[in-house]
């Protein structure tokens, strides 16, 4: 349920939202950051380019490779790694709806939920559910079902194939600028919408 504030000098019918707090203002940072990550995104055809692929001539060009690639198509890297992950749940039904199950019963408590979680006359509060609920996915996940095993392979390969495409991508000369000036691997997570360089003229 949304929450109101007074602003001093306004009609006392004029409601004003205020800000969101708690998990509720944490989904709402991670949509921004998806919306800044979409932002970020590189061509395809600039990932997949047949004529930019060649073998590194050493191990320390391979990993200087995958330095500069990481950080320049990581929004990329990031989808292909969810689209593995995704397609793995689909090739494996049972962990598919496990994994299913969990997500709606996180949405219902920390998004859909409007009033607090009262069981056996006990007035949970965001903390105490968000802890439950963290316990409840580990046992769920790890423990009664082989569905952590396969997303923590799935990783890995993931990481792997991300490391092989990176390793035989020659860096183009174009963005080495921005290489260096970008962070790590889900950097783009915190980051803000990129807004066009402007430059400045100075008059004589």
């Amino acid at each position: 349920m949304a929450t109101y504030t007074r602003v001093p000098g306004a009609p006392t019918d004029t409601p004003v939202q205020a800000p969101a707090t708690g998990f509720r203002g944490f989904l709402s940072r991670l949509s921004e950051a998806a919306q800044s990550a979409v932002a970020q995104q590189k061509p395809w055809g600039e990932v997949f380019d047949r004529h930019a692929f060649g073998k590194p001539d050493s191990l320390a060009d391979a990993s200087g490779r995958i330095r500069k690639n990481v950080s320049y198509f990581r929004v990329n890297y990031f989808i292909c790694l969810l689209g593995l992950i995704l397609l793995s749940l689909l090739w494996h039904p049972g962990s598919f709806f496990v994994v299913a199950l969990l997500l709606v019963a996180w949405a219902f408590f920390f998004v859909y939920r409007t009033q607090p979680l009262v069981i056996f006359n006990r007035t949970f509060s965001d903390i105490e559910v968000l802890g439950l609920m963290g316990l409840l996915t580990v046992v769920v996940v790890f423990l009664l079902t082989d569905a952590g095993s396969l997303l923590i392979s799935t990783v890995v390969f993931g990481f792997l194939v991300i490391c092989a495409h990176a390793a035989f991508r020659v860096p183009d000369d174009l963005f080495l600028d921005e290489q260096q000036s970008s962070g790590g691997f889900l950097s783009f997570l915190g980051g803000s919408v990129p807004q066009p360089a402007v430059s400045s003229v100075s008059r004589v």
